[in-house]
């Protein structure tokens, strides 16, 4: 008996996304670029308050295994990931269930905030906040959800804690999409980092995200 050969499906035919959505999201989704010249206008507190928020923010009080819910995902609800916020009068840190900055270190360490080769020739140099992303292991391994056997190889932490900054780095970029601000997601000297901020043996200095004013009548190039 012959085997009945039957046709491959037909893949569907995608529409074109709406070029004049209403939806808020997909228009922060076409403006959504990286931008690496910042104009040195300070960011208002209500501006700077709704960024912090919109990263990793509380957004209800009833999240995954007990805990609240944040803007952003992470492993089994640990919310690994610490954003350290460095400005001109200081670094603070973003304390998110109490909506707060809590200061660290009384010093500028912008110019600390990108790699040791970019440091001279910094892009970002004007800009008023920068954002540095720190995790920390030991919230993986005592997190209250699903705790997997994997959470204590450092090579299984290192996955989540780098998935989890991108889904906080990606709230960021959409924020300032949607606010007219410039964004860049780069690397940071971690080490000149790790020495000067007040961090426990668990947490890592991973990557940091620049932010401010675009440039006034410059010509933005997409990435």
């Amino acid at each position: 008996m012959r085997a009945r050969v039957t046709a491959p499906p037909t893949a569907p035919r995608l529409p074109r996304p709406r070029a004049a959505a209403r939806n808020e999201l997909i228009r922060a989704l076409r403006r959504r670029q990286t931008l690496r010249a910042f104009d040195a206008r300070n960011l208002s507190a209500e501006m700077l308050s709704e960024l912090l928020w919109a990263a990793c923010g509380v957004n209800r009080k009833r999240g995954p295994f007990g805990g609240v819910g944040r803007t952003a995902a992470s492993a089994s609800n640990s919310q690994e990931i610490d954003l350290y916020v460095v400005m001109a009068d200081g670094t603070y840190r973003y304390d998110a269930p109490q909506h707060r900055l809590e200061l660290v270190v009384p010093n500028d360490l912008r110019v600390l905030a990108v790699s040791r080769g970019q440091s001279r020739d910094d892009p970002g140099v004007a800009a008023p906040v920068r954002l540095i992303f720190v995790a920390d292991t030991e919230r993986l391994v005592h997190t209250r959800g699903f705790r997997e056997p994997g959470l204590r190889d450092p090579a299984v932490q290192r996955a989540y804690y780098y998935v989890d900054t991108g889904l906080i780095a990606a709230n960021v970029y959409l924020f300032a999409a949607a606010a007219g601000l410039a964004v860049w997601f780069h690397n940071c000297d971690r080490e000149a980092l790790s020495a000067v901020l007040p961090l426990r043996a668990t947490q890592r200095v991973l990557f940091a995200q620049t932010v401010g004013y675009p440039p006034r009548r410059t010509r933005r190039a997409r990435r």
